[in-house]
């Protein structure tokens, strides 16, 4: 099998649809030799910051000189960027290599009478495999959807369980309510071990601190008292903050936005962890280069300059006020457009009621998933909102249009969907 043709047959898997529970992964993992019960994991889940977080963390242990894995997803622009060694994405070749041997254990599995894996299981399976024929040290985890069911919760004791920023999102799947998310999220949470926690609202806050008592297991919770930011621009951001005791001086990050100083915050506390309680060797000097050159490409992102043209993934109500906050802080007096597509699942008019006054005019698309909202439904919406919005489906067009309506001093944000801002990378880089 060549590249193109695994990619068809993990694209083929699409088909089985989404499946909540661990026992189609237990089963492929067990045929594979259960390459995750020979490797390390820090295991990350929530809502917002998921992707930074796992970023600075796995670029500070490979800066220490560790051989780490950085599991993500969704991907911007490829595949292979969603298993990534050393910062470096897995090869097409290994990719190839590694589902044809899959493809053999997932028809046993389905003449067995085992449920076809899904697209997402196969994808972890294939990290998992990967990383322990690497003979990576650590792997950086970053949970699909959700947690205690999620195709990455297989792993048996991670070194830690940590729980960026809550919020609503994937309400169909996770349930309606903060509290029903933090349950399943916090599902990640093992008997006897570490939870590095960021501070949230009190309803999740309670689900998590009970999950916690009732495993037996410690509960760090992220202190932003002592946090203050002394430069913060479209370039970088210097901060100050004090994490378990311990004083942290002129960190200096390019990611932009306040909510990106709180997920530096987090990363630190889990580091300070891994090395206080699990006694490995982190210095702050790693820490420091790491946390300088950590780059997350489609956060906040500035991707050309006269037109500004910036895109984000803001797809839920909290990424869309980190976003809204970094506009008004930034840009304010600017002309501003926005290009936007999303998905149906997602929060549209939450999203829609946090960004929409900051802009002169909207262009929506629609993106290229079988989830997407048109764009002549998502143009209905914002209607209501204000008065000047077209519709472009196609999104090479809607972008050759937002560039060439623009003056070179104004600011063009492309956001929603992760899917459409990968896509428009491309096509604007």
């Amino acid at each position: 099998m060549n590249y193109q043709e695994a990619l068809k047959f993990i694209e083929n898997s699409h088909k089985f649809g989404m499946r909540l529970g661990l026992e189609n992964s237990y089963k492929l993992l067990e045929l594979l030799g259960n390459p995750q019960d020979k490797l390390k994991f820090v295991h990350v889940a929530g809502t917002n910051g998921k992707g930074s977080v796992c970023s600075f963390i796995s670029n500070s242990l490979k800066e220490q000189g560790y051989k780490v894995g950085l599991y993500t997803s969704p991907y911007l622009e490829t595949f292979t960027e969603r298993i990534r060694l050393n910062g470096n994405n897995i090869s097409e070749e290994d990719v190839a290599r590694i589902i044809t041997i899959m493809k053999e254990k997932i028809e046993q599995m389905a003449a067995e009478g085992h449920p076809y894996p899904t697209e997402f299981e196969i994808e972890t399976a294939m990290a998992f495999y990967y990383y322990c024929e690497q003979q990576a040290d650590y792997v950086v985890l970053e949970v699909g959807l959700g947690g205690r069911y999620d195709a990455t919760n297989v792993i048996k004791s991670p070194l830690a369980s940590v729980i960026v920023s809550l919020s609503l999102d994937h309400i169909g799947v996770l349930g309606d309510t903060l509290g029903k998310i933090a349950y399943e999220k916090a599902g990640i949470i093992k008997e006897n071990s570490i939870a590095v926690v960021y501070k949230q609202k009190k309803e999740a806050e309670e689900v998590i601190k009970d999950i916690c008592k009732e495993k037996n297991t410690k509960y760090i919770e992220v202190d932003f008292e002592d946090l203050e930011t002394k430069k913060s621009d479209i370039y970088s951001q210097i901060f100050d903050c004090t994490v378990l005791g311990e004083r942290f001086e002129n960190m200096e990050i390019t990611l932009i936005g306040d909510h990106q100083v709180n997920n530096a915050v987090l990363a630190l506390t889990v580091l300070k962890t891994l090395r206080d309680e699990r006694n490995i060797e982190i210095s702050n000097e790693a820490i420091k280069r790491a946390f300088l050159n950590t780059k997350w490409p489609g956060r906040i992102e500035k991707i050309k300059d006269h037109p500004m043209f910036i895109i984000d993934g803001a797809h839920n109500e909290d990424g869309a006020k980190s976003l809204s906050k970094a506009l008004q802080k930034h840009f304010s007096g600017k002309k501003m457009t926005l290009l936007i597509g999303m998905l149906k699942d997602k929060d549209i008019d939450s999203v829609l009621e946090v960004l929409l006054d900051k802009f002169d005019k909207v262009i929506t698309t629609t993106p290229n998933s079988d989830r997407a909202i048109s764009c002549n439904e998502l143009k209905e919406k914002i209607e209501k909102y204000m008065p000047n919005v077209i519709a472009i489906p196609k999104i090479e067009d809607a972008v050759k249009y937002t560039l060439k309506n623009a003056k070179d001093d104004d600011v063009i944000i492309s956001a929603g969907s992760l899917y459409m801002i990968g896509h428009v990378r491309q096509l604007v880089k």
